[in-house]
């Protein structure tokens, strides 16, 4: 008796979970549909404050949280969620286009994230190969220009072979400039940057004893990935990680820091809008700067923007 109340207790409850998910799911849409318009509202209010202002130059961004997105969403299959947040970069490409953006850095594969397990790292390198080859069709005719940071010879050779394709086929292009940071790490830059001086000054017959004194600052950011772009005016991480976790660790030194707990798949353009806000004071005095803060802290606080401006995107 006692298994078979036990056995009835554990189906009632299988039955209620399965009859909240579809009405939870219901409320969320209902509730974006309502708040559609505020959040319009907000958003065109928002851009507009951002667009008054001198915007930054270059974005970097850490679209993290894919994985933790799939498994709260119920996905399995080990590349939904990756390939749910290269979906994304379009929708950041043209929000920044629209923002009048120069340039933007978007980390889509750490170093160390070659360790992961072999089915997920498979999944991972597919969905960033897929992606390439899809922004190689898509903007071989267009005006954003593509370049791939990070060490590519460890990479499979279909990965090498797309990055080398999106490369090419946008290398003339002179709108916006993307980059895409792929089996990066911060360390490894400024190691190969090293190397790379240090074998120059060899190849031009600088006396060892005498390179210490020409390894500069200004000598090594010649040798950086990046070297010639601007350094990122604004970084921003999705998910709610506070770090950057070896992301331009050179280049960001001077960078303001913005970082929302919005999984990268949730990411949308009125949150998008509100670190822009705070970087685009970069060229006002001291007070206006501190204001603009003041503003961009108050609006992070309100996270319920945050959220149902990501659960408008994701309805």
């Amino acid at each position: 008796m006692g298994n078979r109340a036990e056995r009835s207790a554990d189906v009632a409850v299988f039955g209620r979970r399965l009859l909240v998910r579809p009405v939870a799911r219901a409320g969320r849409i209902a509730r974006a549909l309502l708040l559609a318009p505020v959040y319009g509202l907000y958003t065109r209010r928002l851009r507009r404050d951002v667009l008054r202002h001198p915007t930054p130059r270059h974005v970097a961004v850490i679209l993290d949280g894919n994985r933790r997105w799939a498994s709260l969403s119920g996905l399995r299959e080990p590349g939904a969620g990756h390939r749910a947040g290269a979906d994304k970069l379009d929708e950041l490409i043209d929000w920044c286009a629209r923002l009048r953006i120069e340039q933007v850095t978007v980390w889509a594969l750490a170093g160390e994230n070659r360790a992961r397990t072999g089915e997920e790292l498979a999944a991972l390198l597919a969905v960033i190969a897929d992606k390439l080859d899809l922004l190689a069709a898509l903007h071989a005719e267009q005006s954003v220009r593509i370049r791939v940071l990070g060490r590519h010879g460890e990479l499979p050779d279909r990965l090498q072979r797309s990055i080398e394709a999106v490369e090419r086929v946008t290398t003339e292009n002179e709108g916006l400039r993307l980059n895409i940071a792929i089996g990066y790490s911060g360390r490894d830059e400024v190691i190969d940057a090293v190397r790379a001086l240090v074998r120059g000054l060899a190849e031009s017959g600088y006396p060892s004893i005498e390179m210490a004194d020409v390894i500069t600052a200004d000598a090594l950011e010649q040798h950086l990935y990046t070297a010639g772009e601007p350094d990122p005016d604004l970084i921003i991480r999705t998910s709610g990680e506070q770090r950057l976790s070896g992301f331009l660790p050179w280049q960001g030194t001077h960078s303001e820091l913005y970082f929302t707990d919005v999984f990268c798949r949730r990411f949308a353009s009125s949150i998008s809008c509100v670190p822009c806000a705070a970087s685009s004071s970069g060229s006002a005095d001291s007070a206006a700067s501190s204001a603009v803060r003041g503003r961009v802290r108050a609006s992070a606080a309100r996270g319920a923007r945050q959220r149902g401006a990501a659960a408008l995107s994701r309805a």
